[in-house]
């Protein structure tokens, strides 16, 4: 697959609306702070795989918010939930939007959830919507 420059807004709005949809579901059901944290750490891998194929280069290498869940996601998958780093990007706990450490142990609430969606998706609109 070629990487990609643009998304658009309709693609944008639908990831979106698949994320409200599973932050719905969790609402409806009992869960525990082990199942809380298994939810919400594999919806950050959901909200990457939305825009897997965006090109770096436009991604920028900043620390935004794209950069952590990219970070998040490779993180969780390849070291067993503990933050590593990425030498190609400026990840800093003081800027981020979860405020995590090298080292760190990744264990999302809801709040960080939707603070971390919310800045990510503000950031694909900003860095690869059509209008953008």
């Amino acid at each position: 697959m070629l990487g990609i420059k643009t998304y658009t807004q309709g693609h944008i709005d639908g990831c979106r609306r698949r994320v409200a949809s599973q932050l719905a579901a969790y609402q409806s059901v009992e869960s525990t702070p082990e199942s809380d944290t298994a939810f919400f750490n594999n919806l950050v891998i959901v909200l990457d795989s939305f825009f897997m194929h965006r090109l770096r280069g436009v991604e920028g290498k900043n620390g935004n918010p794209l950069n952590e869940v990219r970070v998040l996601r490779q993180s969780m998958v390849e070291n067993g939930d503990v933050l590593a780093s990425d030498p190609t990007i400026k990840l800093d706990a003081a800027t981020s939007v979860l405020g995590l450490d090298e080292g760190d142990t990744i264990s999302l609430t809801e709040d960080d959830f939707v603070r971390l969606a919310d800045a990510y998706f503000a950031e694909v609109e900003k860095r690869f919507s059509e209008k953008g």
